[in-house]
């Protein structure tokens, strides 16, 4: 029973070095070389049906976050460039950490949040949901609403408060 554990506590920490080496290297795998990868079902973006994006804020852990319409946290990469209009995160990075996006071309919906909301076009052609200018993404490793795994991953992604800014800690 005790080995099992200490298997399954040893493939975890294998599990979040290899994500945090994915997104921390210095060169942050940002020359775009590698394949894009699919979200997955978890943290897919809005329908193509043409709804708009959701942003709200919700309690975790951390205190009141920002979280799309599901309930997923969302999250900002220190790499990036506030207001650049262009997304840090390519390559391996997008694996681990897909961004928000959407479909639709109306407003997203906005519940809480009082940060300012905008756009960037990402390398494949996608709508990318910007805070305050900082693009949005997930993190593979929520697997449910409320989720803050990827909080200081690589001291480098954060969570963001309603009004947009980082929440370090």
């Amino acid at each position: 029973m005790l080995s099992r554990f200490r298997k399954s506590a040893a493939l975890a920490a294998l599990v979040m070095a290899l994500t945090v080496t994915a997104c921390s290297s210095p060169s942050g795998d940002s020359g775009g070389g590698g394949a894009y990868s699919q979200p997955s079902e978890q943290a897919s973006t809005p329908s193509s049906d043409g709804d708009a994006a959701q942003l709200k804020v919700a309690d975790s852990s951390l205190g009141q976050i920002v979280v799309d319409g599901d309930g997923m946290t969302l999250y900002m990469f220190d790499k990036d460039t506030q207001s650049s209009g262009e997304s840090s995160c390519t390559g391996e990075c997008l694996t681990n950490w897909p961004p928000f996006t959407t479909d639709s071309t109306a407003t997203p919906e906005l519940d809480g949040i009082t940060g300012e909301i905008g756009t960037i076009t990402t390398a494949d052609g996608s709508t990318q949901i910007t805070l305050n200018g900082w693009p949005l993404y997930y993190f593979a490793g929520d697997t449910a609403a409320g989720d803050v795994n990827g909080q200081g991953v690589g001291e480098i992604w954060w969570v963001l408060t309603p009004a947009g800014e980082r929440m370090a800690g």
